[in-house]
Order: structure tokens, then C-alpha cells, then sequence
């Protein structure tokens, strides 16, 4: 039989719906994937194969006795080490929370269960989720597939470099700042960040809540190799958990648009300018777009740079009040080295600062709200640069305030709440490079939609074999 790790996880979920292959045979065939490139790229820092067996002679049993089932029946999947996952410890890659076992599932875990995934590994992340690299003293580092020499991302670089790699179709990350986004970006993938209230969230291990900044622009979504696999994960994680204040009922599917969706193209990159090999992925979006019969015409949204700039002084502060103390006392050096440096520029807030930046914040919501009356899509950068080279987040402090404005574009969707893609568009310099499309609030149908055009235009990049720079479709 056909490599089963290889299938994307619409192909697994109707294989296995039809009996063709069972749930077992699937989950089998990403294990011996996993003992093979795991190794090498310390992506999944705990398989749970037994567990993971259970759940697929369960998802098969059900099937023999005709029971309902969800959209990810079967499916083998990841969850990321800082979500909470019963009996399992939530390290959120620090040594401080080794022993931290969680009691309950958190929602977005036991929507998976609920929706016949088989969760089968538990991703790396930075210490404390807080970093585009993904390194910590507790899992150590998680390398990317298509260079030892370049990050995968983060925090979901666990995430990012097992889906690339053919660990799983399907991962599930969380993205406040681009912990979705770029790490897609990194390793070839795609990646959907979703509406703010679309997937609940909530942490029971957690003695406090978050902060509110994280409450209001921290999301759960997934990772994966193709934009159908992305659809079915958000039905999938998206239902609804009364531990979630914040999840709203919105639906899923709306009517199509009539006549040509509008698509403003930028190449500015939240203040700064995008480089080549950006701007040559977008172009190539654009045109893909076109031909898939969008209007794409090149005009900047409102306020990009002042939107990133404000989720600095709303997130980074906030950090500065909340976390300094439990960074300083139980973060590794690579995240005490990354917060004292990207935060350097950060305004240090008071209270009347602070309430003026969340006022704020609604203007700039209304007016991307109105902007995407004429313009429903935005198609941009995710990073104004290539994938960066190991160390640079935490190296001299022009490096670091180099790789801060050139992240712009992913502070500012979690400031507005909006849905974003991360879709790759071809591999420059060894490197896959790709470009974000943003949608209105509660339209992923729409991004999606616009993300599989491109998706179609282009050969697959991955799964690929850990540095071979070769794809395995």
C-alpha cells in the first residue's frame, strides 16, 4: 500500500470512512514516519503511541458499527505542549513545568477528540510560547526540514516541522503574534490563524487567566499541507465550549459572493518595505489569483504600521507588567536574551496608556472594517524577509529590531481579530517563501477559498525529507 503518511488528511478521513484503509493502518504508517526524520528534527517531544493506538482501534470500531462520524475520524494528529491534554504534562517548553500534568482537556483538544481525531504526539515550542525559533532548555531544539541553518517558526515550530516532514497531515498550534502564520511560512505549509471567537480556548492547569491582551487577540488553529486539511481541522477545533467566554456562534459557510472578489495587493510590510523574493511571491500570488478570476489590485489597507506598532505597546507591555518575574525565575536564556531584546522600544505603560491603546484599538478595527467593504481580501507579506538563520532573535540588538519590523504583518492581524493565511509560493534560496491573505472577521470561508486558487496554481512542497530540499508529493 501507498506510504498512508504521504495522504493528506481528507484522503486518510475518506480512506478510512470507506473502510479502504483503516484508522490503525494510518497511524501506523505516521509512527514509522516519526522513528525515521523524528530523530533529526525533534519536532514531537511525546509520541503517544499507545494512547494514539487505543483512539485508532476505537475510530475503526466505530466505523464497524456505524456510528456517526466527525471530520477528522481517524485522522492521526499533533497538539502542541501548551495546551492543556489530560494526564499529560503542559511544559510550555519550560523545566519549571515538567511535572505539570493536566487534569482536564483544554477545548480546542477535546474538540479534536470529539471530532475522531487521533492524537498520537505533543509539538515543541520556545519557553513560554515567545519566540519565532523554537528552543528550550526543557525539549531542546526543533530544526527545520528544509534547513538546519534557518528556524522553522514559532512558537508552532514543533508544529510546522512535523507537518512539513510528513509527521501527521494535520497540527494543531496557537498564534498571538504569528505562532501560526510563520511558522508555515518557515517550512512550506499552510497555516490559518482564525477569527478572534471562533475556536474556544481555555487553560484548566493555569492558576490565573491570561492577560487580557492574550484573552483578545490569542487564537487556536492548525497547520497543515493542504488547504482542504485546513477546513476540516477549523470545523473540527471551531465548536463551541462553555469554558470560553470570549467563542461566538458564527457560521462556518456563508453565501457565495457575487461577481469578481476584490483583492488589495501590498507589498508593505506593516512600515517596511517587503524583499525580492517576496515581492516576486506575491506577484505570483496576484497573478495566480487573476487567473482563478479575483480582481487584485495593488493598494495598501489603512493604518499597517500604526496596527503593528499598537499590538507592541498592548502585547509587549502587558508582558513587561505580567511576565517579567516568572521569565526572569523560571525562562531559559534564550527567552530572557529574546524579551529584554525585542522589547527594548517597547513603550513601558501606566494605566491611562494602556486604556487609550485599547480605545485605540477599536478605530483601527473599524477602519480595516470598512476598508474590506470595497476590498474583502487583503494579499500581502507574512514577513518582509526569507526564514532567518538560528540565533538572530537573540543577537545583537540591530539584528533583533531588523527581524521585529519585518515580523509587522503578523502583529497586526491578532490587533484586529481577523482571519489570516499563511500560504507558500514556491522556494527561494532553498527556502520557502509565501505570502498572507486576510480576510473580515469570521470569513475564513473566504481566505480559504482564495488560498486553495493558489494552492492549485503551484506544484506541493512538501512533505519533504529533513534537508534533502527535495518534495515528496
Amino acid at each position: 500500500m501507498t506510504e498512508l503518511w504521504r495522504w493528506s488528511a481528507a484522503r486518510l478521513a475518506r480512506g478510512i470512512a470507506s473502510r479502504e484503509i483503516s484508522s490503525r493502518e494510518a497511524l501506523n504508517s505516521v509512527l514509522e514516519r516519526v522513528e525515521q526524520v523524528n530523530p533529526e528534527l525533534n519536532a514531537i517531544v511525546e509520541v503517544l503511541a499507545e494512547s494514539a493506538m487505543i483512539a485508532a482501534d476505537a475510530a475503526d470500531a466505530a466505523i464497524a458499527q456505524g456510528l456517526p462520524l466527525g471530520p477528522l475520524h481517524g485522522v492521526p494528529v499533533t497538539t502542541k505542549i501548551n495546551v492543556d491534554q489530560v494526564g499529560l504534562a503542559t511544559t510550555n517548553g519550560l523545566v519549571s513545568m515538567r511535572n505539570n500534568i493536566a487534569w482536564q482537556d483544554s477545548p480546542v483538544v477535546e474538540n479534536l477528540r470529539k471530532a475522531g481525531a487521533v492524537i498520537f504526539g505533543r509539538t515543541n515550542t520556545p519557553a513560554f510560547s515567545w519566540r519565532w525559533a523554537t528552543d528550550n532548555a526543557l525539549h531542546g531544539r526543533t530544526l527545520n526540514p528544509w534547513s538546519r541553518d534557518h528556524t522553522p517558526g514559532g512558537s508552532s515550530g514543533g508544529a510546522s516541522a512535523a507537518v512539513a516532514s510528513g509527521m501527521g497531515p494535520v497540527a494543531h498550534g496557537n498564534d498571538l503574534a504569528g505562532s501560526i502564520r510563520y511558522p508555515a511560512y518557515c517550512t512550506g505549509i499552510v497555516g490559518l490563524r482564525p477569527s478572534f471567537g471562533r475556536v474556544p480556548a481555555f487553560l484548566p492547569s493555569s492558576a490565573q487567566e491570561r492577560p487580557f491582551s492574550a484573552q483578545l487577540m490569542s487564537v487556536q488553529g492548525p497547520l497543515a499541507r493542504r488547504v482542504a486539511d485546513l477546513r476540516l481541522a477549523l470545523e473540527a477545533m471551531s465548536a463551541g465550549d462553555p469554558r470560553d467566554p470570549w467563542w461566538v456562534p458564527a457560521p462556518l459557510h456563508w453565501p457565495k459572493t457575487q461577481g469578481p472578489i476584490r483583492v488589495a495587493l501590498t507589498y508593505d510590510a506593516a512600515g517596511v518595505q517587503a524583499s525580492s523574493p517576496v515581492v516576486a511571491a506575491l506577484r505570483r500570488a496576484a497573478a495566480w489569483l487573476e487567473q482563478a478570476g479575483y480582481q487584485v489590485e495593488e493598494v495598501d489597507p489603512p493604518r499597517m504600521a500604526e496596527a503593528a506598532a499598537l499590538w507592541d505597546e498592548i502585547g509587549h507591555g502587558e508582558a513587561l507588567v505580567l511576565m517579567t518575574d516568572a521569565i526572569a525565575n523560571d525562562g531559559d536564556d534564550g527567552i530572557r536574551t529574546f524579551i529584554e531584546r525585542i522589547t527594548r522600544h517597547t513603550p513601558r505603560p501606566d494605566a491611562r496608556s494602556y486604556m487609550r491603546a485599547l480605545a485605540r484599538r477599536s478605530s483601527l478595527i473599524r477602519d480595516w472594517t470598512l476598508f474590506m467593504l470595497d476590498y474583502p481580501l487583503v494579499l500581502g507579506p507574512v514577513s518582509a524577509d526569507l526564514p532567518f538563520t538560528w540565533g538572530l532573535d537573540v543577537g545583537a540588538q540591530h539584528d533583533v529590531d531588523r527581524l521585529r519590523a519585518a515580523q509587522g504583518p503578523q502583529f497586526l492581524v491578532p490587533l484586529l481579530g481577523f482571519p489570516a493565511a499563511s500560504v507558500p509560493c514556491g522556494v527561494d534560496r532553498g527556502l520557502p517563501v509565501g505570502v498572507q491573505l486576510i480576510g473580515a472577521r469570521f470569513r475564513e470561508d473566504m481566505v480559504l477559498d482564495a488560498a486553495e486558487a493558489i494552492e492549485s496554481a503551484q506544484p506541493e512542497l512538501t512533505p519533504i525529507d529533513p534537508w534533502s530540499g527535495e518534495s515528496k508529493p
